[in-house]
């Protein structure tokens, strides 16, 4: 199985590496009207798979190298940080600056006037109390923390407001609540890093509950949702269910277009090919790219922690409910 979701993983990084040029930032990027969503958030994205690729990859490996170069594109967009310094300026107590910058961060490319300044405002009492959807809030203190700034809260709290924090009951998952709770995983392991940041609780949970959420999101061929639940799969302390991901694999490999572009959802925006659409697959395919290696790199991922599962505590409810279909929700919420 690892060769082939190897190979999965490889030529939805070949794509992506192919269409470098959409993820570049346009002359309007720090322009009050432009939408984040589709300038800063996309550069974000490539950067966070590109760092954790490197990480879970051997730098004699094809796969590390390309995502490597990808990563050296992202901080060149970026004016090696600067545009950063300059965002915040004009946006000081905006967090998704900082939330992209921490993704270079984490790869050891800084901007030391940047993390000055930010830690200044992060000091005040405006930005400890900002209002923040409970998995932002989690983002943030990631965040703080890859940044070189004091966090401002703790994880454990912040966690214990979230959908998934509650152990909700497994009817009540939806679109929404699954692209929460993917990245609250990501933010709780560091993007996969540190499967231990994963309280015995929630991780049990998951290993009840994941198994048919991902069998939903698979059979309604949304695909994107299907990816991020694969890396929480592959962040999870304690050994895989191989199984498992040996069919979902399967089933997500008949998805992937030649070109290795994956759409998010269905065959492609509007029927059409998912390599000549960007904005329906860039996310998609950055996702396949990055459950791929933390899928392939299990093993050596799990070799410090602890393999036991704790699984008491965990409600036993029935059914759960297949997911709705709908926009991607903005995972990094970044809006002006």
């Amino acid at each position: 199985m690892a060769r082939d979701v190897q190979g999965l993983g490889a030529a939805a990084l070949g794509w992506v590496s192919a269409h470098r040029g959409e993820f570049a930032l346009a002359d309007d990027a720090l322009a009050e009207h432009a939408n984040v969503n589709f300038t800063w958030k996309p550069l974000g994205e490539l950067a966070q798979v590109c760092v954790s690729v490197r990480r879970h990859t051997d730098p004699a490996d094809p796969l590390h190298e390309t995502a490597s170069d990808l990563l050296a594109f992202a901080w060149q967009q970026t004016e090696q940080g600067s545009l950063f310094l300059e965002l915040q300026r004009l946006e000081p107590f905006a967090t998704y600056p900082l939330e992209i910058y921490a993704a270079f961060a984490s790869a050891g490319l800084r901007h030391a006037d940047y993390e000055r300044a930010t830690a200044t405002v992060a000091r005040t009492r405006g930005w400890q109390v900002t209002e923040q959807e409970p998995n932002r809030r989690l983002s943030v203190l990631n965040s703080e923390r890859r940044g070189g700034i004091p966090q401002h809260d703790d994880m454990p709290r912040a966690l214990r407001r979230t959908w998934l924090g509650g152990l909700p009951e497994p009817w009540t998952f939806e679109r929404a609540a699954g692209y929460t709770l993917t990245h609250v995983i990501f933010h709780l392991t560091d993007w996969g890093l540190s499967p231990q940041g994963v309280p015995p609780r929630v991780a049990g949970y998951l290993r009840q509950w994941l198994p048919p959420w991902l069998d939903t999101c698979l059979e309604d061929e949304q695909w994107d949702l299907s990816c991020e639940l694969l890396a929480v799969a592959g962040s999870l302390p304690g050994p895989p269910d191989r199984a498992l991901l040996q069919d979902a694999w399967s089933k997500l490999a008949r998805a992937q277009d030649v070109s290795g572009a994956v759409p998010e959802v269905g065959a492609g925006h509007d029927g059409h090919s998912p390599a000549h659409d960007f904005t329906g697959c860039y996310h998609s395919t950055l996702m396949t790219a990055f459950a791929a290696v933390l899928t392939t790199a299990t093993d050596r991922l799990r070799e410090s922690t602890d393999d036991r599962v704790v699984t008491r505590e965990i409600p036993a409810f029935e059914h759960a409910a297949r997911p709705g279909r709908g926009g991607r929700q903005d995972e990094q919420g970044v809006s002006r």
